[in-house]
């Protein structure tokens, strides 16, 4: 269960890159997220004062900023562990991890799988909605962003399910051509107490992006 300390005014906690679910010791299900766009966020949240910690996946370059704090994860079960430690201590989550929606139900940790002429099936089982979790056990106050990665004739409707669902605050809803792009064209749902409202704004760097949410962030919790 998830401690009950009080969490710090300016802290950011923010995920970003791949989870790595191991098939066996070599191999692995993953996904192209590059993470730039978690980490173009952290950098600009440290750049307007905030205290940002960065957990961050396999493969994806840390941010310039070095006052932020980063810590590594590989897996979805790590990136768990590490949410029930660091969330409680954050005023606003921003949940830009791929994390996988499925892993090998049976890993062969410290071995090797031989290849043979015969096909080869591996069971699959679902991941804990790490984000849905983490609203189930927000304090006051606190804010969670999600994103959601769809394409583009079903993007506003998965979005707003996304955001009903799994209980947060807002959705960043981007296209799917968006996980290997240098730009994002992106429109963030949001719900108060009037109701849904999304806000667009047209396709930009990545690093814009990231200076106009953490803004619209400091908006919402002012």
């Amino acid at each position: 269960m998830i401690s009950t300390m009080p969490h710090t005014k300016d802290n950011l906690l923010i995920t970003a890159g791949p989870t790595q679910e191991p098939i066996d010791e070599v191999r692995f299900i993953s996904n192209r997220s590059s993470g730039r766009l978690g980490v173009e966020i952290a950098n600009a949240a440290a750049r307007n004062g905030w205290s940002v910690t960065l957990l961050l996946g396999p493969g994806v370059l840390q941010p310039e900023d070095t006052r932020i704090r980063v810590i590594r994860f590989r897996t979805a079960a790590d990136l768990q562990a590490l949410l029930l430690t660091e969330f409680p201590r954050c005023r606003a989550l921003v949940m830009a991890a791929a994390v996988a929606d499925y892993r090998p139900k049976h890993p062969s940790p410290g071995a090797k799988l031989r290849r043979t002429d015969t096909d080869l099936q591996i069971d699959l089982e679902p991941v804990p909605d790490l984000l849905a979790s983490c609203s189930r056990q927000r304090q006051p106050g606190q804010v969670l962003i999600g994103f959601a990665l769809e394409p583009a004739d079903r993007l506003r409707e998965s979005a707003q399910d996304k955001l009903e669902r799994k209980g947060v605050d807002a959705i960043v809803a981007n296209p799917l051509g968006t996980m290997d792009a240098d730009t994002i064209d992106a429109t963030i749902f949001s719900r108060d107490h009037s109701g849904v409202s999304s806000i667009h704004w047209p396709e930009s760097p990545k690093g814009v992006f990231a200076d106009r949410l953490v803004r619209w962030l400091q908006e919402q919790i002012s």
